[in-house]
């Protein structure tokens, strides 16, 4: 008996994996996951995990993975069609009754598939025949090798309008079965020959969950061609809102248990999946073409808790990642979410990772905000706050946002943290970490004017100590410039302070500067609150640094302006001024050399 999918992922995502294993095995957690002996092996030391969040087990001594269905099977002894019986009896699903019809639309659907790998097959074979010359030296010049290119089932289309349809109906197929398929299009003249969908384009298949062929997308080689990418039409075993690239791939990389990820990182287009994929990053994905949809959001969570979706970091890459929020805020729950990795300006993963390597889109996705810091972007920079009613239609926008989340116990969360930032921007001064204040403004009506005064030295003393630290935890190598300057600050905040040692304490044992490794470091120290409230502020430090994009000499320069600032050097020294009207001209023309020698110069004055 055939089940459907959607029935299939119904009874999965009823019973957690454990709860079929524990019958058999006695589990014990560890952090995220769940630890047994082998039921497979005698073994005497657990060997064999269970993770809910991926939906799968795990036999380090056996070898053998699998799911709730596959684990019925190795132990029981149970067939298919019985595991998926007992499956569903667990989970209180009733079993789908026989459907001739679904039957037949199955069988129809599988013949269908087979041609769309005849045609895949037709389409590799042209990219390496004379007809895909040009096509090879694009790929060629993307820095796709023939073996990235085949493991991704890559062709070419050629440019004719029936070289497809001809070689698959010397195979057998039929003009009708061509145009059901998407591959073919029927014309409105019925006079007319139906001719080739895909022409001189370079050819992307498209796997649906299961890893079957459904579709095809083409990139034109043509740069005036009116479409630069065109998918295959929705047909019986197509639909692109339901489905997305690459995804049967990055469901086995993630769920490979020393992937370590928390979620997918879904990209744009097919070329940022395939540089992601080769660069590592193997559980990329992409939408067609589409903003994500409900269905597509789905199968990304059931993949992990916190998918990472990148966007270009301009105007219309925020303005995507709205729209991004807007879907996703009625959907999220306990434990599912979403992170925003903003790259830099006109980059895309594909062209970041071929100019500066890995290394640089990691430290992106390192970077990748929450979900409810793109809440708050979204709302803060819809207008200018520059008035009393403006502010209160920033309050009214985030309640506004909050009515969409539909969790109530999620929505009591993000109404603590949007209204505490709120507070702490405009309204009452908030208390965190012992009392101490991020310089949130306070109502001064009644206050002196010298105590108003006081109250503002205060206010820039703390953002300016939140700087320098949120600098470092942003660019640790600032470590290896600033060392000395970092020991010798006298930070008035306990905050500052208390991650101050934390950074020195880290350097003290460490031989090479990692942001993972310094991650990890502060969590050891029980600091990981405390480092997301630095983090809250990241998009103001980076810009204070320079930007994403800024040299380490300039980023060291202005850190090395504001410990000069904050210790009141700047003011207290003759060249003061000077020194740093020299520093900003350095960095505004783009002078390194002039930079070093100022900053070797600053240090001088200092020592």
């Amino acid at each position: 008996m055939r089940f459907g999918e959607n029935f299939m992922e119904e009874i999965k995502s009823r019973v957690r994996v454990s709860d079929v294993v524990g019958r058999h095995v006695k589990l014990k957690r560890q952090g995220r996951e769940f630890a047994g002996l082998s039921p497979f092996t005698n073994e005497k030391t657990p060997s064999f995990f269970v993770n809910d969040e991926k939906g799968f087990y795990h036999c380090f001594s056996s070898g053998k993975h699998g799911d709730a269905i596959s684990f019925f099977m190795e132990v029981e002894g149970l067939s298919f069609p019985e595991a998926v019986e007992r499956l569903a009896e667990m989970a209180g699903v009733e079993m789908p009754k026989a459907d001739p019809r679904a039957e037949e639309r199955a069988a129809r659907n599988k013949k269908t598939i087979s041609w769309m790998e005849q045609a895949q097959i037709f389409f590799e074979k042209s990219l390496y025949r004379d007809v895909g010359g040009a096509a090879r030296d694009y790929l060629k010049g993307r820095g796709l090798t023939k073996t990235a290119a085949a493991n991704f089932g890559m062709g070419y289309a050629p440019n004719h309008f029936s070289a497809l349809k001809e070689e698959l109906m010397q195979q057998g197929a039929s003009a009708k079965m061509l145009i059901e398929a998407g591959l073919v299009i029927e014309p409105e003249d019925k006079g007319r020959e139906p001719w080739d969908r895909f022409r001189d384009r370079i050819m992307f298949p498209i796997h649906d969950s299961r890893g079957r062929l459904v579709a095809f997308g083409g990139r034109a080689m043509d740069k005036e061609a009116k479409a630069k990418y065109l998918n295959s039409p929705e047909t019986s075993i197509f639909q692109k809102g339901q489905l997305l690239y690459n995804y049967h791939r990055a469901r086995r990389a993630i769920s490979n248990p020393q992937n370590g990820a928390r979620g997918m990182i879904v990209a744009e287009g097919y070329m940022d999946v395939i540089a992601l994929s080769r660069a590592g990053f193997e559980h990329a994905v992409a939408p067609m073409g589409t903003a994500l949809t409900e269905e597509q959001l789905a199968l990304l969570w059931r993949a992990g808790p916190e998918p990472i979706l990148c966007f270009d970091g301009d105007k219309a890459g925020l303005r995507a990642a709205f729209r991004s929020v807007e879907r996703a805020l009625p959907l999220i729950r306990p434990g599912q979410t979403l992170r925003f990795a903003m790259l830099p300006d006109g980059q895309d993963p594909d062209d970041l990772i071929r100019a500066k390597g890995r290394g640089a889109m990691e430290e992106v996705l390192n970077r990748a905000l929450p979900l409810v810091d793109m809440v708050w972007e979204r709302e803060f920079q819809a207008e200018p706050l520059d008035s009393p009613e403006a502010k209160a239609g920033l309050k009214s926008r985030l309640f506004a946002a909050l009515k969409e989340i539909q969790h109530d116990d999620v929505r009591a969360q993000y109404q603590t943290v949007l209204l505490d930032r709120f507070d702490a921007e405009f309204g009452r001064q908030k208390k965190e970490y012992g009392g101490g204040s991020w310089g949130a403004k306070t109502s001064n009506r009644k206050a002196s004017p010298a105590l108003k005064a006081t109250m503002q030295s205060g206010a820039i003393e703390a953002a300016r100590e939140k700087r320098l630290i949120g600098a470092i935890l942003e660019w640790p190598e600032l470590l290896e410039r600033v060392d000395e300057a970092l020991f010798e600050l006298q930070f008035r905040s306990a905050q500052a302070a208390q991650m101050q040692r934390a950074l020195l304490s880290y350097w003290r044992v460490t031989k090479v500067v990692e942001k993972s490794a310094l991650n990890t470091h502060i969590a050891s120290e029980g600091l990981e609150t405390l480092h997301r409230e630095f983090a809250r502020d990241r998009l103001l430090i980076r810009a204070a640094m320079g930007g994403t994009d800024a040299e380490l000499d300039t980023r060291t320069a202005l850190w090395m302006n504001e410990a000069d600032a904050l210790t009141g050097q700047d003011q207290a020294s003759d060249g003061g001024d000077e020194t740093r009207s020299l520093m900003a001209d350095a960095i505004r023309t783009d002078n390194s050399d002039a930079l070093k020698r100022r900053m070797r110069a600053s240090r001088g004055d200092r020592e």
